[in-house]
């Protein structure tokens, strides 16, 4: 491809984009197309021969872009990826082009610099200080992955990364954590009957006594505690935990402290409801995703830790075919040393540009009617005989139920899967369903810049029709 088509197809591609964006709220959000046709539509053996990019964009404008989920659709309230902002996927763009792998210094050396600078406005956000530090990673998966081994690596006095796991050890966390913490608890050879599901209250917050009862009954048995993973911010309802007594309990206990704020970060951005007092700073590490509620293009999560330090004393191995002997004052930061990942996309260009060209304020605006939406949905559930709301939401996330008279948990259960069918199917909304204290409900989470109040209206007037027909037809 030589410069000239490189332009022309570049041109194009912004133009399609631009269209896209600016009709998006036109379009279904799901798409009404069975899995077996999208197979057939890819199913072709590897090319062998080259094409014609005009070619390559078109097919994409034909088996890609109508089968999509439009994130950036207002009515999107499904899962936490949140409508990508413009200027973010600007910075990906970039970022392709200049293909920088910040794991090592020589392969990226101003995109290491732009990493560590927002890296430092995120750990400055959270409330940390200047012995602070931490990596961008692909999601919150990966940064609770991290998060868990510099817990084994810094109770064991960092035995367990060199002979392995010798001794039992427990992790506790609450029944509403995110799966990426069972995962992580495996991943780091503790094995998944290490992790303590506490029970919740009302709230859906950690319960202190169950915590407290779990370390007495591990303590009999001889099953030492390793770490205490808080939330702040539960994916199904924003539930935040008592973080500053679970650093109390970790630090008589000798434990490590992990918050997964992968979701709730976002609420630090906040001019309406501050969070920044709930004792996030206290944790030993922190997992924060940009790619959520900051409104970066994914992948773009990040962990945070309170003393730097750590990440080298897990991660830090040089072999001699990445030392680079040019670094003699040891001014070149490199990546691959304190942290798990050696090639890594350059991911801190998309999150520094969101913060450049739309600012805290801005973001922290978004954030706030993202808020006042899902309070406004609470408000109408509230005002209504046949719903309720699991609670009333701290952020964005809320659970509706539908409580019809006469009805079983399973017939319940049925009834909520049927109408969330239905609502995929219109094209108009996509939200999930989830089950909270043994019962289920619809999960509905507004994290998009486009949305308005007028929607919350519409998807409510929607609920209540689709509930009362599926009723009606059984």
């Amino acid at each position: 491809m030589n410069q000239g088509e490189f332009r022309e197809i570049g041109h194009r591609v912004v133009d399609l984009l631009a269209e896209y964006l600016e009709h998006i709220e036109e379009k279904p959000v799901f798409p009404n197309v069975a899995p077996s046709t999208l197979t057939q539509l890819f199913a072709e053996p590897l090319p062998q021969g080259s094409t014609a990019s005009e070619d390559v964009l078109r097919e994409l404008e034909e088996k890609l872009l109508p089968y999509c989920t439009h994130v950036g659709h207002p009515g999107y309230m499904g899962l936490i990826t949140p409508s990508p902002n413009p200027v973010g996927v600007i910075a990906d763009f970039i970022c392709s082009a200049l293909n920088q792998n910040i794991g090592a210094y020589t392969i990226g050396p101003a995109g290491v610099a732009m990493e560590r600078r927002t890296v430092r406005w995120l750990t400055d956000l959270v409330g940390y200080g200047e012995k602070a530090g931490g990596n961008l990673t692909s999601g919150g998966m990966m940064a609770n992955f991290i998060g868990l081994k510099l817990a084994r690596d810094s109770v064991s006095g960092d035995r367990s990364q060199h002979d392995g796991v010798q001794q039992r050890w427990a992790v506790y966390a609450s029944e509403e954590r995110h799966v990426s913490v069972d995962k992580a608890v495996d991943a780091v050879g503790l094995g998944r009957t290490a992790l303590r599901a506490l029970p919740t209250d009302a709230e859906f917050r950690v319960r202190l006594d169950a915590l407290e009862a779990a370390l007495a009954e591990d303590h009999k048995h001889g099953i030492r505690p390793l770490c205490i993973v808080g939330i702040f911010g539960t994916t199904n309802t924003g539930a935040m935990d008592a973080i500053r007594n679970l650093r109390a309990i970790a630090d008589r206990e000798g434990m490590w402290l992990h918050v997964d704020a992968a979701y709730g970060g976002g609420m630090l951005l906040s001019h309406a409801w501050c969070m920044r007092n709930q004792g996030l700073e206290s944790a030993d590490s922190i997992t924060i995703d940009p790619h959520k509620w900051f409104y970066a293009p994914l992948d773009a999560g990040a962990i945070l830790v309170k003393d730097d330090r750590r990440l080298t004393a897990s991660f830090g191995m040089k072999p001699s075919y990445l030392t680079d002997e040019l670094d003699r004052a040891d001014e070149r930061y490199q990546y691959y040393v304190h942290s798990f990942e050696q090639s890594r996309r350059f991911r801190g260009l998309k999150v520094w540009m969101s913060f450049k060209r739309y600012g805290a304020n801005q973001i922290g605006e978004w954030v706030d009617n993202n808020v006042r939406q899902a309070k406004h949905l609470y408000s109408l559930v509230a005002k209504h005989p046949e719903f309720e709301a699991a609670s009333e939401p701290p952020m964005s996330a809320i659970c509706v139920r539908y409580r019809g008279t006469d009805l079983s948990e399973p017939e319940s259960k049925e009834l909520h899967a049927e109408v969330a069918r239905r609502v995929e199917q219109s094209g108009k909304f996509w939200f999930s369903t989830t089950e909270l204290k043994g019962k289920a409900w619809f999960r509905i989470n507004p994290v998009n810049f486009r949305t308005r109040t007028e929607h919350m209206d519409q998807l409510f007037a929607w609920l209540e029709q689709e509930c009362h027909s599926v009723r009606q037809s059984r």
